[in-house]
């Protein structure tokens, strides 16, 4: 038996059996985190403390859960005293398009995730049968409004309400009892409402864009690449909002959008990014581009930002940009383009 195995210090059979759940155990460290970059390394120190205590597994409960209960555990040291993971228009009001770029700053700021690495979660250990987790989702508005929870209550929830664990059994993993997860529930649920945009209330699991999304996708990436200010426009909802970590900046509605592309675009302005060529790719389950920028001289189009798209009624209601190079890699994309032909 494998598992027998590792309990007797088989370090092949150890790796063997966590292998199997490291893809949904990045992920939820992710979901509590808000950082791909960290949910990396908690993924590891998970592994890492499962293998100094192996040998106490006393099959109570499955191998999975005992994986779950230790990163969960992991996490929560992670962010113990540590500040929210942040997008802009979570600290300030709406920028000016006229203004001029503010600094970078250091802030934790929340990060994407590709979906190359992403599986979906087995099923709850006391629900085998079950086909699919019905509110599994990854998606970016859900993953910024948990990041306001305190760290326990975003650990309850994620496991009840996105994974789909029994009330005894979340309060198992947690060291507490039905009764405080059932409350931490109810409070995790109520401020959820408050940061969630209105039509994610009652969030569904994440699934493949649309093709709708996807040739709303490519009509947008056409135009950037154009630099054109008219398509761009039509393919905006009037309430759009796009922010651009780590700026601490951040445009809402079509008009203010329009017109911070019209300056970037603008050879003659102060504010000029450059030509855009664009790669379509998958984040956070949700409709995404790679964007690569050129400027002066230089005709090579070298990494410039990953932007996540949510899309709703064929219009972009909302466009966030990392502008982090590292990332790059995860997604599988080269750091620069040659010039186009």
């Amino acid at each position: 038996m494998v598992v027998a195995a590792a309990r007797a210090g088989d370090e092949s059979a150890f790796t063997a059996l966590v292998e199997r759940h490291r893809a949904e155990v990045r992920v939820h460290c992710y979901r509590m985190l808000g950082s791909f970059d960290e949910s990396e390394d908690l993924v590891q120190e998970t592994f890492l403390r499962a293998w100094k205590s192996v040998r106490g597994f006393e099959g109570r409960s499955t191998f999975r859960a005992w994986l779950y209960r230790i990163a969960t555990n992991a996490c929560l040291d992670a962010v113990d005293g540590r500040a929210r993971r942040v997008l802009p228009h979570h600290i300030a009001a709406p920028s000016d398009p006229s203004a001029a770029l503010p600094p970078r700053t250091d802030i934790a700021w929340l990060q994407p995730f590709p979906d190359r690495l992403w599986e979906p979660a087995a099923p709850s250990d006391v629900q085998p049968d079950a086909v699919a987790v019905a509110r599994e989702t990854i998606e970016l508005a859900f993953l910024a409004a948990i990041q306001h929870l305190p760290p326990r209550q975003r650990a309850v929830l994620i496991l009840r309400d996105v994974l789909g664990w029994p009330a005894k059994q979340t309060a198992a993993l947690l060291e507490g009892s039905v009764a405080s997860v059932n409350s931490a529930l109810q409070r995790a649920r109520t401020t959820l409402k408050e940061h969630l945009p209105e039509r994610r209330l009652d969030w569904a699991p994440s699934a493949e864009p649309t093709e709708q999304e996807r040739a709303v996708l490519r009509r947008y990436m056409h135009a950037m690449e154009r630099a054109d200010l008219a398509a761009v426009a039509d393919l905006l909802a009037e309430d759009v909002r796009t922010t651009m970590p780590p700026w601490p900046m951040w445009f809402r509605g079509r008009d203010a959008v329009v017109a911070a592309l019209a300056a970037s675009w603008d050879a003659g302005s102060p504010g000029y990014v450059g030509r855009f060529r664009m790669l379509p790719t998958r984040a956070n389950r949700q409709p995404a581009v790679a964007a690569y920028v050129r400027g002066g001289d230089d005709p090579t189009y070298r990494a410039f930002a990953i932007s996540v798209l949510r899309i709703e009624d064929g219009r972009v209601a909302e466009a966030t940009a990392f502008h982090d190079l590292s990332l790059f890699p995860a997604f599988a994309l080269p750091t620069t383009l040659p010039p186009a032909h």
